[in-house]
């Protein structure tokens, strides 16, 4: 498996993902676009601002601009166009809103008691302030001429300003500067340009995200192996007999037939060697493959998306990308079995996709068919039951507590998998053995948590068993009846 194959499906994967996001901004902008709009202008629901103050103000608006822009970010008009409507709370009460220079409206209020608002929240209707006091009284603000938009109520109850380049501050008074502004206001944005950018996101995004597919599949070409597999050597016994050995009849056994073996298969061998006192590093000594596992997760998800849609057409999953994916099943495996999702070893975990001379071992056998009908439901809808179990192997949340203040559930464990390897790894450091009984838990926990990433990843139709096989090698499929294991001669 070449380094640059997989150079090539993780940029793929990674450009997949940035089209994805400019296709689905794009079309959700489009969307908002053709039904939210009222008048050409994007508007809020309407807010009630009241304070028992002189003046409402916004923050500062800061739209100065910066040395070498292009001059059409600071033209007027080019940064769109702002509509506040107005609604006062006492109809005999004319209502003043104005947008002037921060500096000017400081220079106007100084003194006077106003409420800045802070932050504003739609749902539900809040509004935040920050009071600033004082104890001068303001002059009526129709008579300052700094304004560059006003309105007052009596007369119109819409302000509409082209934004320009600059420093601002919104304010809302009574028209005659008494106190008490009580007002209902909608706020409303036109941008002439928004339309053609929410275009240009499409057409990128399709770009890009067809550009990242067209990567992620010619470099899943060359990571298919096909190389016949090797035949297994019959199995040996010792000592070698000397006269023939009868096969075992069964006559004198309860022999079934054995199951299906599940298509994946995940085996970890515990070292007799292990670090007192390592696991307590790993998480540190782990980094450089929890960074490359970040993109290849990544790579892993957006290659999903690909399977299913390859899927849904040809009822195959395209091998390079199943080996691909399989690759970083093994490779996350690997990471887990060496840190803190087993520590049952000490060996570094190779920087490889492909199978290794490694304590810990992972393999999906490649389906030649799969069912274009399950591929619509599996990873979301048969796979609902395991997604709880795998919660509670991998998350705490199930140990949390009820919080009434907030009304939330609060507090996060590592998961039943995180809690028994942290006692595991406490015995060992006392005694200097890891117990055997937890290993074989956890391999058993931890082999359920692959089995479901594995169906719910579209790489098999052979739904997870619900059932823990616990130990080192992986022996679903195999049943023992008398002694007996179905499949095998017992070696000697």
């Amino acid at each position: 498996m070449k380094v640059g194959r997989i150079v090539m499906i993780v940029v793929g994967a990674l450009l997949a993902l940035i089209g994805f996001g400019l296709l689905a901004g794009g079309t959700a902008g489009l969307i908002a676009y053709a039904t939210q709009r009222t008048d050409g202008f994007f508007q809020t629901g309407e807010v009630r601002l009241a304070s028992p103050t002189y003046a409402i103000t916004s923050d500062r608006v800061d739209l100065e601009s910066e040395p070498g822009e292009a001059d059409w970010l600071v033209d007027r008009g080019a940064l769109g166009t702002v509509r506040l409507r107005l609604d006062p709370a006492r109809p005999e009460t004319p209502i003043f809103a104005g947008i002037g220079p921060t500096a000017d409206v400081a220079s106007y209020l100084e003194g006077v008691p106003r409420d800045s608002i802070r932050d504003i929240e739609l749902s539900p209707d809040r509004v935040l302030y920050r009071r600033v006091p004082g104890e001068a009284a303001p002059q009526p603000p129709g008579e300052e001429p700094f304004w560059v938009a006003q309105v007052t109520t009596d007369t119109e109850d819409e302000l509409t300003w082209e934004v320009e380049s600059g420093d601002w501050t919104v304010v809302l008074m009574n028209a005659d500067a008494s106190r008490g502004v009580d007002v209902d206001a909608r706020l409303g944005i036109k941008i002439d340009w928004l339309l053609p950018a929410l275009m240009g996101m499409l057409v990128a995004g399709v770009v890009i995200l067809a550009g990242g597919a067209v990567l992620v599949i010619f470099g899943g070409r060359g990571l298919a192996r096909r190389d016949e597999p090797t035949p297994a050597a019959a199995p040996t016994q010792w000592p070698a007999p000397t006269t023939p050995v009868a096969a075992p009849t069964a006559t004198a056994l309860d022999v079934r037939p054995a199951a299906a073996p599940y298509p994946l298969r995940l085996t970890g061998h515990l070292d007799a060697d292990l670090s007192r006192g390592l696991w307590l590093v790993k998480w540190l000594l782990a980094i450089p493959h929890y960074i490359v596992l970040v993109f290849l997760w990544i790579a892993f998800t957006v290659v999903s998306v690909i399977a299913f849609f390859a899927i849904l057409f040809t009822e195959r999953y395209p091998r390079g990308l199943f080996d691909f994916n399989v690759g970083v099943l093994r490779w996350s495996w690997r990471v887990g079995y060496y840190s803190y999702s087993t520590l049952g070893t000490d060996r570094y975990p190779p920087f490889s996709l492909q199978p290794a001379d490694y304590p810990a071992e992972l393999t999906v056998q490649y389906p030649e068919r799969l069912s274009r009908g399950l591929v619509l439901v599996k990873w979301w809808l048969l796979a609902l039951p395991h997604y709880v179990i795998v919660a509670l192997f991998g998350g705490g949340w199930w140990l949390g507590w009820w919080e009434p203040s907030d009304a939330r559930w609060t507090g996060e464990s590592p998961g039943l998998i995180g809690l028994l390897v942290l006692f595991a790894a406490a015995a060992f450091l006392f005694t200097g053995r890891y117990p055997r009984s937890i290993f074989d838990f956890v391999m058993g926990l931890n082999r359920w948590v692959y089995r479901v990433i594995a169906y719910a990843a579209l790489m098999t139709d052979q739904y997870p068993p619900f059932r823990l096989d616990q130990g080192s090698e992986d022996d679903s499929g195999t049943t023992i009846d008398g002694g007996l294991v179905q499949g095998s001669l017992p070696s000697r």
